[in-house]
Formats: C-alpha cells, sequence, structure tokens
C-alpha cells in the first residue's frame, strides 16, 4: 500500500481521512483488528491486499478499509452514528469493488469467475445507547417483501465504544486504545472549547501511552481530524433527530387522516395525538 504523503493540516470540512482509518491502515494494526474479530493468528501483513476504492468518497459511497485475505473481502468502517441504511450502502460499494476486480469482458465467458466472498463489519461509537453488537439486513429495507429475500446482504455493527466488547478489546490494544481516546475528546469537550478538548486528549494520551507512538509522530494531523470528526458527529445527530421528527410527524398526520375518516372530531384527534387543533386543521 502506497504512504500517503505528510501535508500541512487544517480541520476543514473537506478533510477526507478519519483517525480510526489512518490508524488501521497500518497493516500490523490491521492485521490485529482482523485477528481479534476472526480468532485467528496471523503475523504476516503482507497477507493483506488493500483494496479500498480511494475515489469512492467522490462517487457518492464511503468505505474506511477494504481488503482482502483468504480469498475474502473485508469492507470495514468505523461510524459515530447509527445508520440503519449501511446494508444499501455496502451494496452500492461492493459493487463497485467487483467491478474493479473484474474483467468486464470475461463476464461473457462460459466459465465461472470466482470473487472474494464479501464480509461487512462496521465499528459504533457514537453516543446512543447500543447492543455490544447487531446485524442489519437489506431486505430490511425491501416493502412488501414475501417469503426469503432474493438478494440479502448482512452487516454486522460492533459497538467500540469504552467498557464494550471488553474481549475484543483486549484481544486487539489499538482498538481499546482507540477507544480510550474518543472517551477522552468526549468527556473534555464537556467542560473546555473543542481545540483545547482535543489538545489535551492527545497530551494526556501521549503520557499515558495511549496509543503514543501514533498520536507523537501524527499529532497535528490527529488533532486536526478529531476537530472535524467531531463536529461532523454533531451534525449527523442534529440531522438524525430532525429525520426522526419528520417521520413521526407523518405517522401522526397518517392517523390523523384515519381518525377523521372514521369521524372523529378535530378536538379528540388533537388530545389523542397531542397536537393543538389548528395543526390538526392543516394536516386534514
Amino acid at each position: 500500500m502506497t504512504k500517503r504523503k505528510n501535508k500541512k493540516v487544517t480541520a476543514n470540512r473537506n478533510y477526507k481521512d478519519t483517525v480510526f482509518r489512518k490508524l488501521f491502515s497500518d497493516r500490523r494494526n490491521l492485521l490485529s483488528l482482523y485477528n481479534a474479530i476472526n480468532g485467528t493468528a496471523y503475523t504476516d501483513e503482507t497477507k493483506l491486499e488493500i483494496v479500498t476504492l480511494e475515489n469512492a468518497i467522490y462517487m457518492g459511497m464511503k468505505n474506511d478499509l477494504a481488503f482482502i485475505i483468504d480469498t475474502n473481502l473485508f469492507l470495514y468502517e468505523h461510524q459515530s452514528t447509527y445508520n440503519p441504511n449501511m446494508p444499501l450502502r455496502d451494496l452500492f460499494y461492493i459493487s463497485s469493488e467487483y467491478q474493479k476486480l473484474v474483467d468486464r469482458k470475461s463476464l461473457y465467458s462460459s466459465i465461472l469467475l470466482k470473487l472474494p466472498a464479501p464480509n461487512f463489519i462496521v465499528f459504533y461509537n457514537g453516543k446512543r445507547k447500543m447492543p455490544d453488537r447487531w446485524t442489519n439486513c437489506l431486505s430490511e429495507s425491501y416493502e412488501n417483501q414475501q417469503g426469503d429475500p432474493n438478494l440479502e446482504l448482512k452487516v454486522v455493527t460492533i459497538n467500540i465504544n469504552r467498557d464494550c466488547n471488553r474481549k475484543l478489546m483486549e484481544q486487539c490494544r489499538i482498538l481499546g486504545e482507540y477507544a480510550q481516546y474518543v472517551e477522552k475528546v468526549r468527556k473534555n469537550a464537556e467542560t473546555m472549547s473543542l481545540d483545547t478538548a482535543v489538545k489535551e486528549a492527545v497530551d494526556e494520551c501521549i503520557q499515558k501511552g495511549i496509543l503514543a507512538d501514533f498520536l507523537r509522530v501524527n499529532r497535528a494531523e490527529v488533532i486536526a481530524m478529531s476537530i472535524f470528526e467531531y463536529d461532523k458527529e454533531e451534525e449527523e445527530q442534529k440531522l438524525q433527530a430532525i429525520y426522526e421528527r419528520q417521520g413521526e410527524l407523518r405517522k401522526a398526520k397518517s392517523i390523523a387522516i384515519s381518525l377523521a375518516q372514521e369521524g372523529e372530531s378535530i378536538e379528540r384527534i388533537a388530545r389523542i395525538l397531542g397536537e393543538t387543533e389548528k395543526t390538526i386543521k392543516e394536516w386534514l
């Protein structure tokens, strides 16, 4: 994998990398994470073939890390907000991966093409309380699905917040230290400006030996990335709250219309839904 050249870093909204991606772009760290998740004990990081689509972000897609090992293709992504649409996003991404891996002319061959089997994993460390692990399926998005879906894609999400999946954190020390760093940034941000919170978290981690080598070498870049990520996380949470509210409003409007069709008065509908009579009139 070609190493990225160091550039002057500023915290702006066009920043592409994340701390998670930069940390696990190191093959040794990535192999350690893979071993911890899969219960393997590989030591040769050259066994990893990195196949991340570097231009995916410009194509409206995003994936932090993609690699092949033992004829299996793994897509790893970090998320700080809950997103049930990950299966659909990964469907678009894996299609592009396979297009890159396969010679299109061979699609018309009579010989069966062999593909690396895909595996989709999301590492979640958002503020919303979530279980240690869960699975989202593409079929959950289908309307009027009957029987087994003809196209399925499953995404496993692993909670990497501090005190979650402790065994995994112990088996992959770097992941555990990353969780500690994120926790320190968030705790500091409760009482400090974001810039100060991040800088002090970086300095404290270096002093305590948490991601120390990584933070020393990449201090300025990590600070810039962390500030950008935290801002982005706050924005995504606000947008998510808006979308959830919009969904609740759509349901309420639908219920109001149904009740009105059944002959209920505007006054009673307003009481049932906890809205004003003026709002109910506007919906109807």
